[in-house]
This record gives structure tokens, C-alpha cells and sequence, in this order.
């Protein structure tokens, strides 16, 4: 994913009211953006750090900039903008980078499916495979020694896709967790059982069930965010 033009470097004043931050520019002007992430974004903020921001040509906007990758308090970079993600995994899945999944032809986005009316991030399909329900989440919590922790606050939707994912296994189809890791200092992933041991007594439980679970990290820049190493997932009991 290249951004083009690349993004705009400032420093972070300050996070607030979820959606908002503010920010001094290389010209020391200080402006509002806006945070596309309604996380805690814990182990993510550093005050005075750099920081980097888009900018929409759209006439409509309050607030013109976006947020898309902050330096963190130990020094590494986290892409923030949660949108991103479905879209750096897309350009993983159509390019037959994540090898268990390239054989895959067809892809859709957001597809209702489930008893909990959910919509899959990504249905793949091929000839003479079974349907593939592929669910996305975002990685950027860091508790230090390059683990990789989700979720970062409790999710009931999380544990809900969890159990859908479940349901398309039962059925016959294959159901893939893939966590999007747009966080420079994480090398390995495992549930946040600290944060929400529900979420990962339930991942356990899935996994044992049939549903795959992936990891890729990303490398990221004020050009591009790409994913570009599969990272091991540890489910591990507690």
C-alpha cells in the first residue's frame, strides 16, 4: 500500500475525545487531525514523538489530516489507522503472498454470513476448494520482547466472530483469524489474556476446533505500509 504523496511528518501534542489529535508540523504550526482508531491504542502514544499523518483533498472534511502512524514510547512505529488493514491484507491474499491461501481465485469483501449476522472481512473461493471465511484484526499492542498482544481492551465483537468463524468450520469450510501486525517491534502474537481472558480462552477454543490463525507483520513508511513477514502465533495455555 504506497501513499502517494507520501505522508506528512509532525509530533504529537496529544490524543483526545477518541477520534481527535493534535500536532505541531515541521513548520511548527499546530493542527488538529483526525485518529481513525477507537482503541485504547495503549503501548501506542508518545507525546512529542514523531508522527505521521494523511492529507484528503476532500472539501467536506472538518478535519482534512488523518492519523495513519504514530511512534511508540520504546521507539518503534505502529500504524494506527485501523482502516488500513483489510486493505494491506487484501494486497497479501490477491497476490498469493500467504502461501496456505493461494490457491484461492475469488475474492469478496464484507459478505453477510453467520447466525450472529455478522460480515466477513474476505470470502475466498476456488474450484474444488471449500469456501474460506477470512476474518481480519488489527495488531498494534506491544508488552515489550517483541510480543504482540489482541485485543487491547475487551471485545464482545471480537468473541463474537470468533464463534462464527467456529460455525463455518462445523459446516465444512475452512475460517481464518489473520492478524495484521502494524507494529514494528512485534515478532510474535498471543491473546491478551491479561486484558480479555474470555477472548482468549475462546481463541484456544476455536483453534482447537478447526479455525487457522495467521499473523504478518508489517513494514511501514512514510511511502508504504506492506505486510511482509509471517510471524508465529502463540496459543499456548495459560
Amino acid at each position: 500500500m504506497q501513499f502517494d504523496p507520501p505522508l506528512i511528518e509532525g509530533r504529537l501534542v496529544k490524543r483526545y475525545k477518541r477520534f481527535l489529535a493534535d500536532v505541531v508540523t515541521d513548520t511548527n504550526e499546530a493542527i488538529t487531525i483526525h485518529c481513525p482508531n477507537t482503541g485504547s491504542m495503549r503501548a501506542c502514544l508518545s507525546e512529542g514523538a514523531p508522527c505521521w499523518y494523511s492529507k484528503s483533498d476532500s472539501k467536506t472534511r472538518k478535519y482534512p489530516h488523518t492519523w495513519e502512524i504514530a511512534t511508540t514510547p520504546d521507539g518503534f512505529l505502529a500504524g494506527i489507522n485501523t482502516h488500513r488493514a483489510n486493505g494491506l491484507v487484501e494486497e497479501l491474499l490477491v497476490t498469493g503472498g500467504e502461501p496456505t491461501l493461494a490457491e484461492y481465485g475469488q475474492l469478496q469483501r464484507e459478505v453477510k454470513y453467520g447466525e450472529e449476522k455478522s460480515r466477513i472481512d474476505f470470502l475466498l473461493r476456488g474450484e474444488g476448494l471449500p469456501d474460506c471465511y477470512v476474518e481480519v484484526k488489527n495488531v498494534t499492542l506491544h508488552e515489550g520482547g517483541g510480543l504482540g498482544l489482541f485485543p487491547d481492551a475487551v471485545s464482545e465483537r471480537g468473541a463474537k466472530h470468533l464463534r462464527e468463524l467456529a460455525s463455518m468450520v462445523a459446516l465444512g469450510h475452512r475460517a481464518v483469524l489473520l492478524f495484521c501486525v502494524q507494529h514494528t517491534g512485534v515478532t510474535r502474537v498471543a491473546p491478551a489474556d491479561a486484558i480479555d481472558p474470555r477472548y482468549g480462552a475462546l481463541l484456544r477454543e476455536v483453534a482447537a476446533k478447526g479455525v487457522e490463525v495467521l499473523a504478518w507483520g508489517a513494514r511501514l513508511s512514510a511511502r508504504e505500509i506492506s505486510l511482509v513477514t509471517p510471524l508465529p502465533v502463540d496459543l499456548s495455555p495459560i
